[in-house]
């Protein structure tokens, strides 16, 4: 499988949403906020609290990624996260979808930043290990340049 190219956009004013309130919804949440974004989560519970961001304590409905730039599904119901991404890729919206690599238009890259530099590190969609490695190795370069 090739590689995915490597796109660093500008976020700041957009709407992002993210479908889900776990572990891996809040990891997203806390990657995206830096980047000046509109940020709407959608979910009936939130681990940790909610600041910075709209909350939609509720499930997700269809409709909700209308005028959405860019969507995250990481919820732990795969057919929430399914349609999450069918409805992104509907309306031309690139989406990452947490528990299914093949239904992703866009993998969510591990951020590396150090030294007035941002890198993002992703593998194929597995290997996280791999990735995790990298990228700690990457962020020490990075410190050295401060």
């Amino acid at each position: 499988m090739p590689y995915h190219f490597p796109l660093f956009v500008d976020l700041n004013g957009k709407k992002i949403v993210v479908v889900g309130g776990g572990t891996i919804a809040r990891r997203r949440i806390d990657s995206l906020l830096p980047f000046g974004c509109r940020l709407v989560v959608i979910a009936p519970k939130l681990a940790g609290a909610p600041e910075g961001f709209t909350w939609l304590a509720r499930p997700y409905a269809s409709g909700d990624l209308e005028g959405a730039f860019l969507a995250v599904a990481a919820t732990d119901d795969r057919s929430v996260n399914r349609r999450v991404g069918e409805e992104a890729k509907a309306l031309g919206i690139p989406v990452s979808v947490a528990d299914r690599k093949e239904e992703c238009t866009f993998y969510f890259p591990a951020l590396c930043e150090g030294g007035g530099v941002l890198a993002g590190v992703v593998s194929q969609g597995s290997g996280h290990h791999r990735t995790a490695q990298a990228a700690k190795a990457i962020r020490r370069t990075l410190e050295e340049l401060e």
